[in-house]
């Protein structure tokens, strides 16, 4: 009789290290998992590297998708749903130690978050690097990495509770995420948005915390790792389409 692989329905500890109170992982999870609703006791955020899934915490629903980054408050009741392809993520878990340590700097990790994009996504990239390359000088690369990550995260939440920045502004960032192929130039996008260009760039880096340029240039390296992530195409041709 033929042999049928009974069918996964549990993640699986691709790789897991602990540095300095931190705990990292690459973790898969099988489509179609279904998580009910549960805890877990450290803080921590989650870098996707591949697939999708939907997080329910509360009243608030994160979407999971290649190169976005979630965070998590400790002690927070969540429940997830994988949809119909595999999903890896990478984990990075804060002991409460650390926590403590982090309240007497006010620096506080106090409710879900989303990061599409931003210095937030770029550090919990280069944190993976460091952990898919450890060396001798990996540790104490891990431990900065994380200490700025949490700073950045702390720092989101606390901007969510001042002024919005302008349509016009989010405007202006919304149409560099449409074109990451073809950056427009700091005129053309100031006068499609209708601002002056030296308003453009003061106002964009006052809010999102880099120059119209990094940002632009971020997006082409997130748009490559994410095609790297979904695809078979050789290195060379993602290179040459992200420039």
């Amino acid at each position: 009789m033929p042999q049928h692989r009974a069918r996964v329905t549990t993640p699986s500890v691709i790789s897991r290290r602990e540095v300095g109170g931190f705990v990292l992982s690459e973790c898969a999870y099988p489509p179609g998992l279904r998580m009910p609703k549960h805890e877990h006791e450290p803080a921590y955020f989650s870098l996707v590297l591949r697939g999708d899934y939907t997080e329910t915490i509360g009243d608030t629903e994160l979407k999971g998708r290649p190169a976005v980054l979630l965070s998590h408050p400790p002690g927070r009741a969540h429940a997830v749903a994988f949809h119909e392809r595999e999903v890896r993520i990478f984990r990075a878990e804060v002991k409460p130690r650390w926590l403590e340590r982090l309240g007497e700097c006010a620096v506080k990790i106090e409710r879900p978050d989303c990061f599409d994009g931003g210095p937030a996504v770029g550090l919990a990239l280069r944190l993976y690097r460091e952990f898919r390359e450890s060396d001798t000088y990996s540790p104490l690369a891990v431990e900065g990495i994380i200490l700025e990550l949490l700073a950045e995260i702390a720092r989101r939440g606390e901007r969510a509770h001042e002024r919005r920045a302008p349509r016009w502004l989010e405007r202006a960032r919304e149409l560099l995420h449409e074109r990451a192929g073809s950056v427009p130039t700091l005129s053309r996008l100031a006068s499609e948005v209708g601002v002056h260009p030296v308003h453009l760039a003061h106002e964009f880096r006052r809010f999102y915390r880099e120059s119209v340029g990094e940002y632009a240039r971020r997006l082409r390296v997130e748009r490559a790792f994410d095609e790297m992530t979904r695809s078979e195409r050789p290195l060379s041709e993602i290179a040459a389409d992200a420039g």
